[in-house]
């Protein structure tokens, strides 16, 4: 791993943190928009987010290929997937990870489940159609 890579993931995590959204409840109450509880954090993260991408993308982004655009069954049924897992539990992956430091059981389990699942998913793609 590079010193890049893991700053850049130290920095994201420590910014999850002092943003509280590490609290599965603040992002559940952000996905809850009907709801007396919603919470509009969230999108200040992303816009952050956002604009920290836009500045920096120019230099560190010229080297990748160009981003796919074509919808797909797998891109829909993994887009759901995701969105199911996020608003059953209230965590993403990232947020799932640095949150392990706590050593909830259940976020262990959490865990262990989702890598099982991209484990899953690395298998599939090395079987021949």
């Amino acid at each position: 791993m590079s010193p890049g890579a893991f700053l850049s993931g130290l920095v994201f995590a420590l910014g999850l943190g002092l943003a509280g959204m590490l609290d599965p409840g603040r992002v559940l109450a952000f996905l809850d928009l009907a709801g007396p509880r919603w919470d509009p954090s969230l999108m200040l993260v992303l816009g952050a987010a956002v604009g920290v991408y836009a500045l920096g993308s120019p230099r560190f982004t010229a080297d990748l290929p160009p981003p796919r655009r074509e919808l797909n069954l797998p891109l829909i049924l993994g887009a759901a997937l995701f969105g199911v897992g996020w608003g059953l539990v209230g965590l993403c992956p990232g947020p799932a990870l640095v949150d392990l430091t706590g050593g909830s059981g259940d976020l262990v389990l959490f865990v262990a489940a989702m890598l099982t699942g991209m484990a899953l998913l690395g298998l599939r793609r090395l079987t021949p159609p």
